[in-house]
């Protein structure tokens, strides 16, 4: 019954909504005002192209990094490793390949061949029977690890025949095809693409560079004569930025010293990493510590922003979104932005309300995760799919002009009529 009056009361207004809609065209409407967004600064939130555009192209890629620029991503991302040489390249982390191992900490081998860890292997070196020889265990952060390690790799052999890999082989099938055919660039080349973008899209496209293990590095150019990774990557920001708080860059780590060492270095913007557990390597403080009140005092003294695992803003419970922290609110009273990761449209990646079925593969509702961190103030996030992202916010921001409302009124009860008349048929 309260349906039906309400079905009956809205086809009343079906006239006036139309009648509204034509009294106001679009060309006498003055827009709504802009969205206002609850980030920091009060702009939209930004979308950084999480390694590139990453769930389309193998990662770290001038491939992927490229096709992150085109579908609209503000910022792209490279991780950085060191060469043998001691230059800086684009890798997740310091295996080129991992493989696995077995409980004694011995390579694991099957049928002579060492098995390959298929979720950590972003390269063909495992392929490259001239390298054989290079497989390696070593402890990085206290875990043994197994692989063959950019740093036993000068940066001539890594650009002679080393070529990237999609490291989530088993998942994103699609990618495969393009195995074997990108060269691993340089924090140089990611910078030099992103100004080229920049010139040739005519907007300002940054880069958030990710230190990846800076103490075992530190203690890898320590030991071999080398600059520190943080001094290169400062010589390398300012000879193309100048030492300037304003420039379209990040410096991001999920440690915290080598952080407070590069304030001291640059004025450029820093970001502190919070992982969704476990602590910095060296740092006594767990993440979650580092996430409190207590924390971000501390975190301000060194860094401009965080970035958080999503679970330290929404924790998750049994799958799904719980009640959400108070870390966004908090962050933002000390003049610190929140960039969230990572944001991947696969089911395998989402929570349970937003995902589509059981297809570890199959696309999900992203936007509709995203909508929940951007109400409570997030300032940016990384995402795999930056068009996806890019048209998550867009969507946020619309806001529908007054004739809007009236057509999405009429609209409304033109279903409800019908439902109504269907119903007495």
């Amino acid at each position: 019954m309260k349906m039906h009056a309400i079905s009956a009361a809205l086809c009343a207004l079906v006239a006036a909504a139309a009648t509204s809609a034509q009294a106001f065209p679009a060309n006498n409407i003055s827009p709504l005002p802009a969205k206002v967004w609850n980030t920091l600064s009060g702009d939209a939130p930004i979308v950084i192209g999480h390694r590139g555009a990453s769930g389309y192209r193998p990662e770290h890629t001038l491939e992927a990094y490229s096709l992150a620029i085109s579908q609209g991503a503000n910022y792209i991302e490279p991780d950085l490793v060191m060469t043998k040489d001691g230059e800086l390249i684009a890798r997740h982390e310091p295996m080129l390949a991992r493989v696995d191992l077995n409980a004694n900490g011995t390579i694991k081998m099957v049928n002579g061949a060492p098995v390959l860890n298929r979720t950590d292997s972003s390269t063909n070196v495992w392929q490259l029977a001239k390298y054989a020889d290079r497989l390696t265990v070593k402890t990085v952060d206290g875990v043994k690890t197994a692989g063959w390690f950019a740093e036993d790799f000068t940066a001539a052999e890594i650009r002679s025949d080393i070529r990237a890999q999609e490291r989530l082989r088993d998942l994103r099938l699609g990618n495969n095809a393009h195995n074997n055919q990108y060269v691993i660039p340089t924090l140089q080349e990611v910078i030099n693409l992103a100004k080229a973008k920049s010139l040739e899209t005519g907007r300002v496209i940054g880069i958030y560079p990710e230190t990846k293990h800076p103490s075992y590095f530190k203690n890898f150019s320590d030991a071999n004569g080398l600059q520190r990774m943080e001094d290169k990557l400062v010589a390398t920001l300012h000879a193309n930025y100048g030492n300037d708080h304003n420039a379209p860059v990040f410096i991001q780590s999920f440690e915290v010293q080598n952080l407070v060492y590069l304030n001291g270095k640059t004025d450029i913007k820093i970001a502190q990493l919070l992982n969704g557990s476990g602590k910095p390597f060296d740092d006594s403080r767990s993440y979650a510590e580092l996430a409190s009140a207590a924390g971000l005092d501390t975190i301000m003294t060194y860094a401009d922003g965080v970035g958080s695992n999503t679970n330290l803003m929404i924790s998750l419970v049994g799958g799904k979104l719980g009640t959400p922290t108070q870390l966004i609110a908090d962050a933002h009273q000390r003049g610190l932005t929140v960039h969230g990761w990572t944001f991947r449209a696969e089911n395998a990646f989402l929570p349970i309300e937003f995902d589509n079925g059981l297809d570890p593969a199959a696309y999900g509702d992203m936007a509709g995760q995203i909508k929940a961190f951007v109400d409570l103030g997030m300032d940016g996030f990384f995402t795999d799919q930056p068009d996806l992202g890019v048209a998550a916010v867009a969507a946020l921001s619309a806001v529908p002009e007054p004739q809007t409302y009236a057509l999405m009124l009429a609209g409304l009860a033109g279903v409800l009529c019908l439902a109504r008349r269907q119903r007495s048929k």
